[in-house]
């Protein structure tokens, strides 16, 4: 058998193969990455700034078409409505979120007994190594830019230290601020006090930005471009099939000719037994 591979034509055959076989694989590479490839690109609608009291009502649910939105709005900060949100990372580092509150001017109010004056919504301003960099908010009526994003969920069995959050949860903050807020928190692009940016984005000192981009959509698996990714392996392992049953039918072809020319150069013995005796025969008769 491995005779007969070793043909040139054979050894040609299965270069050829390979390459084909190769080609195959690729596809199902290519085939498999679509299968995985997001159905959407990122809404650009997300990067025009919409107002918040246009976009979210508090007290209601946070929808998810409401997630990423850029927002503005106009309010205050309270220094003393501030928690630091620990265990986040920034360039590799561990550190703190900084958290405030900010009463949102022209905000619906909720009622109900717990229910506060204002409305107010988190913001996370930035992020610090060290607690004692966090700073006071700016005072004074600010302008405020950032991404609209979902509360997060408080890490269940876990105190926080005083100050501190578990996490940004409009859940857990609310009961530490004793407010009524909107049903998300805003990270921060900027915030314009008595005409100037004071955000991290624009100072660059120890507070600094969390530079949160748009989401991009969840990845969904298209099942049609997988089933081409497994079928196109399917068809790198038959072209390799093809050439080992060339072979195989060449070899036997080889068997088949071998074997008809031993018997073309050895007739079968019985054959010369039968004829010997006639000529005996006829050397005897007279």
């Amino acid at each position: 058998m491995w005779k007969t591979a070793l043909k040139p034509r054979w050894i040609a055959g299965f270069v050829f193969a390979i390459v084909i076989s190769g080609v195959f694989v690729l596809l199902s590479q290519w085939q498999f990455g679509r299968s995985t490839q997001p159905e959407a690109p990122v809404n650009p609608a997300t990067e025009q700034v919409q107002p918040l009291t246009q976009t979210l009502e508090p007290g209601d649910f946070f929808h998810g078409t409401d997630a990423d939105q850029m927002v503005s709005a106009q309010g205050t900060y309270d220094p003393a409505k501030q928690v630091l949100v620990p265990g986040r990372l920034h360039d590799g580092k561990t550190g703190y979120w900084v958290v405030s509150a900010f009463a949102v001017s022209g905000a619906p109010t909720l009622s109900g007994v717990a229910a506060s004056p204002q409305t107010w919504i988190p913001v996370a301003r930035g992020w610090v190594a060290d607690p004692a960099d966090a700073g006071d908010p700016p005072s004074g009526t600010v302008e405020l830019t950032g991404r609209l994003l979902p509360s997060e969920a408080p890490l269940a069995g876990t105190a926080a230290a005083p100050g501190q959050a578990t996490a940004v949860s409009v859940a857990e903050l609310i009961n530490y601020w004793e407010v009524s807020s909107y049903p998300g928190f805003v990270a921060a692009t900027a915030e314009v006090a008595n005409g100037a940016d004071v955000s991290a984005a624009a100072v660059r000192e120890d507070l600094l930005p969390l530079e949160i981009g748009p989401q991009p959509p969840a990845q969904k698996i298209n099942w049609l471009n997988l089933f081409y990714s497994l079928e196109w392996v399917v068809f790198a392992g038959f072209a390799l099939f093809i050439w080992w049953r060339l072979v195989k039918d060449d070899y036997h072809r080889d068997l088949e000719e071998a074997l008809d020319e031993a018997a073309d150069n050895h007739p079968p013995a019985g054959q010369n037994q039968h004829q010997q005796p006639d000529q005996n025969q006829q050397k005897v008769q007279p």
